[in-house]
């Protein structure tokens, strides 16, 4: 089998998933400088990869150029015209599935992801013994690159540097004495999201000790304006996701203090520049594998399993069982309030 100069990485979606493997693809750069590495992702998370070495991306058009069988053969010669020598599909969906028969027919080597798919849904469906912490999405992703013959490490500080501000995003910034906290309070499935009501509590007592400086982060027309409500009732709170753009989210959520999210991607993000990260879980749960890089267990504030036993309830979050809608309001906002003094030192 002739050496790998140029290899692939397959990661379309979603953005926490193709966030998690940024911390990967560093390691791997640090450790294997002279490989080339073309991340084949969608446009809008090509900011994510900007400040890896000798990491190009190949934008992937999937409801466009590249879209069905024969999109993917056009991707695929796309690809191939650059010489590629091996292929780490870090997704494993049907997309890369074919894009993985069209290289095998070329004489590549593709190696995918160990999804741990039977795991899994022994942890969701309680079996004996399934409740245990499973493998991390990034050790899954570290073990493909093992398996294409890269002997790879993931220490904890691979993590990305901040990314520099630009007028408009100091602005936002602010400046001052206070620490910067970034909320993100929404996620994809109504089951992961903590009750709004109870994290304007957390807004409010925040902001009422004048000790922080608080930024809203969020997408679509409802979620920005619940966030431009808050901006407005509140001095220290600034909607940072009505301002910006992604890649300037990105040089924001570099520069703060501390993250509060869901379990969802921007904790993830923030991960990925070792930014202190608070994620809140409701029925899904850390043991899956999906964890924020690198923090500590204790920044992982769960739903109270004794009062809703079937936690998790599914991998994702899509799937939330008659009289589990409340399971998120067992995690206090004192209990959040608390992590925050002791990471902030408030």
């Amino acid at each position: 089998m002739k050496p790998i100069k140029h290899l692939l990485v397959i990661r379309l979606s979603a953005m926490g998933d193709v966030a998690m493997s940024v911390p990967v693809l560093k390691a791997f750069c640090n450790q294997y400088p002279d490989i080339k590495v073309t991340v084949l992702t969608k446009a809008f998370f090509e900011p994510i990869f900007s400040q890896l070495p000798h990491v190009d991306v190949h934008i992937a058009e999937v409801k466009g150029n590249h879209k069905g069988v024969f999109g993917l053969y056009r991707l695929y010669k796309e690809l191939k015209s650059k010489k590629i020598d091996a292929v780490a599909d870090l997704h494993r969906v049907l997309r890369s599935t074919v894009l993985k028969v069209f290289f095998r027919f070329g004489g590549v080597q593709v190696v995918r992801i160990d999804k741990g798919r039977a795991e899994k849904k022994a942890l969701v469906n309680g079996k004996a013994g399934g409740f245990r912490q499973l493998r991390s999405t990034h050790d899954r992703y570290r073990q493909v690159f093992v398996q294409l013959g890269f002997e790879l490490e993931v220490p904890k500080n691979s993590v990305v540097p901040t990314r520099p501000m630009s007028d408009k995003t100091k602005q936002v910034f602010g400046e001052g004495q206070q620490q910067v906290i970034a909320i993100a309070p929404f996620a994809a499935f109504k089951g992961k999201m903590y009750p709004l009501d109870l994290m304007e509590v957390v807004v409010s007592k925040l902001n009422a000790s004048n000790a922080y400086r608080i930024l809203l982060f969020g997408g679509g027309e409802r979620e920005l304006k619940q966030l431009s409500l808050w901006e407005g009732a509140y001095q220290n709170v600034t909607n940072a996701s009505r301002i910006l753009n992604f890649q300037e989210e990105l040089s924001l959520i570099s520069h703060v203090d501390l993250m509060l999210a869901m379990d969802s991607g921007n904790g993830h993000l923030a991960a990925m520049y070792g930014v202190p990260t608070i994620t809140l879980w409701s029925v899904t749960h850390p043991f899956a594998g999906f964890a924020p890089f690198g923090q500590p267990q204790e920044n992982s504030l769960l739903a109270n399993r004794k009062e809703f036993p079937a936690i998790p309830t599914s991998i994702y979050g899509n799937t939330m069982p008659e009289g589990y809608e409340k399971a998120m309001e067992t995690i206090a906002p004192e209990t959040i309030l608390n992590r925050i003094t002791e990471l902030t030192n408030k």
